[in-house]
């Protein structure tokens, strides 16, 4: 069982490898994370003075540390080591909670009318800000609306998460984030 779940781990940070590699020059450095930033703001309209902004910016620059620290601190990772890194800072919530503290960041800035929940239009806006076109991940936002309110809530959207770093079932909501993943 144990293979299995390495196995669609590894599938499922591969395909956000492929989407932080913002550059695609086959490695993450800190620069992608902070095109990915400028992508949020731009495509949610926030100004980067906005707390929505500093608080996502820090949020990923504690992700950014963290994943240096656990790759005994090279300034940008290959594949290999962006897997193995975001294995070891997810399983290591000593210092920062990666799994919690990214996704309220992200969840802050897509919930664009702050009515505390994220609509359609605004997950469409969160695929788009990933450059995600696979037709399945627009899909995906009926199954991460667990309870079929018609909006994913922060609790439905960071427990996607961590089924997106912890499930070895493909088909769990948060393993849809970046479109169906192919076995």
């Amino acid at each position: 069982m144990a293979t299995v779940t390495a196995d669609a781990i590894t599938i499922k940070l591969n395909q956000m490898f492929d989407a932080t590699d913002t550059d695609n020059d086959g490695y993450v450095d800190w620069s992608d994370y902070e095109r990915l930033v400028d992508d949020y703001l731009r495509t949610y309209k926030i100004d980067k003075s906005d707390r929505r902004a500093q608080s996502l910016l820090s949020a990923y620059r504690m992700q950014w540390t963290e994943l240096q620290r656990h790759a005994q601190g090279v300034d940008r990772l290959s594949r290999e080591q962006y897997r193995h890194a975001n294995n070891a800072v997810s399983m290591d919530t000593s210092r920062f909670n990666m799994v919690e503290g990214v996704p309220q960041a992200i969840f802050d800035i897509m919930d664009v009318d702050g009515d505390s929940a994220i609509s359609k239009a605004e997950f469409k806006q969160f695929l788009d800000v990933w450059n995600i076109t696979d037709p399945s991940a627009m899909d995906s936002f009926a199954q991460l609306d667990t309870d079929g309110d018609g909006a994913i809530s922060r609790q439905e959207f960071i427990g996607a998460f961590r089924d997106f770093y912890f499930s070895a079932d493909l088909e769990t909501p948060g393993s849809l984030f970046f479109g169906r993943p192919s076995r």
